[in-house]
């Protein structure tokens, strides 16, 4: 790889984790999430964060290399991804004001067999993945990210795409490490101040998905 190639390798490493970090939001996106792991041992809040972060990955492969074929195929556009991904959230945000705790319904059904990380399995996909951790915004940015980084030859694009794969590494160990030490993080501002950090998450979340349907609905109006 000459100077030149490594310099554009590594300005589109650069260039790929500038743009997923504010929309993924790792440090943000923890804090929002807590909840789900608050009655978690750390051991067990690096078994399903492991999980989370493998999902991530998968669902931004995926995206990176045949998210606009994926559309094609069922006729979507990234607007119309946006808005209803963007309802998804504000439900997940309504949910958490309208109740004590973000699962109080699932942990009052739960029998004394079921262990806190089994309750828990079931969510790890939906929402806490999709469309939380990596949603619409992250679906739009990689889109835009492959389209600005297809070649005409075959050597180019693969390394191209491994600099965009390696961003998505980064992005992937930033949520790990933050999504694990969220809790220790709030423990240290003491129980008072971690329900006000929930219910400022809860309202954030309604934010945000309000926020990225308003952003397809006006995409949809200007395009």
């Amino acid at each position: 790889m000459t100077t030149i190639n490594l310099y554009s390798f590594l300005h589109l490493v650069f260039i790929g984790f500038i743009a997923l970090f504010p929309v993924v939001n790792p440090i943000g996106t923890a804090f929002i999430l807590n909840p789900y792991f608050s009655n978690l041992t750390l051991k067990e809040r690096r078994k399903v964060t492991k999980r989370i972060v493998l999902y991530a990955f998968s669902i931004s492969l995926v995206t990176l290399i045949a998210g606009h074929w994926i559309l094609e195929l069922f006729g979507l556009t990234v607007p119309i991804i946006q808005i209803a991904g963007g309802i998804m959230i504000c439900k997940i945000g309504w949910e958490f004001l309208s109740s004590d705790t973000p699962n109080n319904q699932e942990q009052k059904m739960a029998t004394p067999q079921q262990s806190k990380i089994d309750n828990l399995q079931d969510k790890l996909f939906y929402p806490i993945t999709f469309p939380m951790t990596t949603g619409a915004g992250t679906i739009a940015v990689l889109f835009t990210l492959s389209a600005n980084s297809e070649a005409k030859t075959w050597p180019v694009y693969l390394v191209n795409l491994g600099a965009l794969l390696l961003s998505i590494i980064g992005i992937c160990l930033l949520i790990f490490f933050f999504y694990v030490n969220a809790n220790r993080l709030i423990n240290y501002m003491g129980s008072h101040s971690e329900k006000i950090v929930n219910r400022l998450s809860a309202f954030l979340i309604f934010c945000v998905g309000l926020q990225i349907a308003v952003q397809g609905i006006m995409h949809l109006i200007h395009g």
